[in-house]
């Protein structure tokens, strides 16, 4: 299907920016000559009216109901004397004329010979006489007409320089984004390293460089991890194959030194050995991908505890020491009993003589050891993968570094929490709290 091509946000924004400004001094203008022509319509009225009192004042107080010369020979407007719907007198340019109006009030007439319309106003005067004056739209139209030629001339030059404008202070704007968008598309899987540049800003463009810069901070760490993962995982699979591998050529080269029971014993231990790596890796890898489901359902804890008591003390030599009161949490019965077992060899592996066990019923479980224990500075380190203090002692023991970052892990996906610290024993302490 191909892709639909649309205009860049530059060009977006202007033509937006354009359309709006230019519909608002359309709508600007069109209200502009209307409120425009209606005051000049209002000054022809207000003069018809003024003139027709005049006139009525005038005739007011004279003898007789008649017109003057100047108010006869005018070209600027139109007077009627009307008396009984007769005109009785008028202007030059009104006789002929039927009565322009025979009521008092102001109306808009057309005018038989002429091409503008008229405002009438009227007046009554003595004798009822009603004096009638019109005055003509011609001067308002033209002035009206002089008006909309260069209101709209003058929009498409305002919406042209507000483009021109927008465009010009958009792209200085986005200038920045695109520089961004340059340093991105040159980071690859090989150069995570880059960075984007302007992240010291303190506005929108600067915030967001930043925000990148850290995202591509946690890509880096996260593939520095990931190859650090494989990098781990395969040296950790390769020493039970090799062992594997060990013992078949001995006993292939040499059948008379290897016996069948001692052969299937070591295939038994370094097969034990693959299958825990492989299986914490796929607890992890679970974890990573965010699907390490938790079937909570409510699981005495202690019921978890006390069997790796017993397997502990049937299994090693150490004295090994039980707290354990009644505790039931929501959680995964499965994976709550592999915690319980990594915490509980962890300290098998690393104690000198003893192992202290404590669960309390609000579900806190302490494992103590009187070993050599963890340094401040590793306690947080000893839950990442494959990290073994004692790297020679760990893995002679049969230790891969995945037991505490599963522990991790579990614990997590349950909503707890697990710390290491130092154990009144003299050895380490690992806690687990579960909410």
């Amino acid at each position: 299907m191909a892709e639909r091509r649309t205009a860049s946000l530059r060009l977006r924004i202007t033509a937006a920016a354009s359309a709006i400004v230019a519909i608002v001094l359309v709508l600007g203008a069109v209200l502009f000559v209307a409120v425009l022509r209606e005051s000049l319509v209002e000054g022809v009225r207000s003069s018809a009216h003024d003139d027709a009192s005049s006139i009525a004042d005038r005739l007011d107080d004279s003898e007789r109901a008649s017109l003057t010369d100047t108010e006869i020979d005018t070209d600027d407007r139109l007077v009627q004397l009307v008396r009984d719907d007769a005109v009785t007198a008028a202007s030059e340019d009104a006789e002929g004329l039927a009565p322009l109006a025979t009521a008092e009030g102001t109306t808009r007439v057309a005018v038989p010979g002429e091409d503008a319309e008229f405002i009438v106003a009227t007046e009554s005067a003595d004798d009822g006489v009603l004096v009638v004056v019109g005055r003509d739209l011609a001067d308002v139209n033209e002035s009206v007409g002089a008006i909309i030629p260069l209101v709209g001339l003058s929009i498409p030059v305002l919406v042209a320089v507000l483009a021109a404008t927008t465009w010009i202070v958009v792209g200085r704007a986005l200038r920045p984004v695109e520089r961004m968008r340059r340093d991105v598309d040159e980071v690859t899987a090989q150069r995570l390293d880059r960075r984007v540049a302007g992240a010291g800003a303190s506005d929108e463009i600067g915030r967001l460089a930043s925000t990148m810069n850290r995202m591509l901070d946690r890509l880096d760490e996260s593939q520095r991890s990931q190859k650090q993962f494989i990098s781990d995982a395969s040296h950790e699979l390769k020493s039970p194959l090799a062992s594997l591998r060990q013992y078949a050529e001995v006993a292939r080269a040499y059948p008379d030194r290897m016996s069948a029971a001692e052969l299937v014993d070591a295939i038994d231990d370094e097969g034990g050995r693959l299958e825990r790596i492989v299986r914490g890796m796929l607890v992890l890898a679970r974890a990573d991908e965010g699907t390490l489901g938790v079937d909570a359902r409510p699981v005495d804890l202690d019921d978890l505890v006390l069997p790796e008591l017993q397997r502990l003390r049937a299994s090693t030599s150490l004295t090994v020491e039980g707290d354990v009161e009644p505790a039931r949490v929501d959680g995964d019965a499965e994976m709550l009993s592999q915690v319980v077992r990594n915490l509980v060899d962890n300290a098998a592996r690393h104690a000198t003589s003893r192992v202290r066990i404590t669960l309390t019923e609000s579900g806190v479980l302490t494992v103590d050891d009187d070993g050599d224990g963890i340094p401040c500075a590793d306690r947080e380190r000893v839950f990442e993968r494959f990290v073994r203090l004692d790297d020679a002692r760990a893995r002679d023991s049969g230790g891969s570094g995945l037991g505490l970052a599963i522990v991790r892990e579990i614990v997590r996906a349950h909503h707890g929490t697990v710390s290491a610290s130092e154990s009144p024993l003299g050895g380490a302490r690992l806690t687990v709290t579960f909410p």
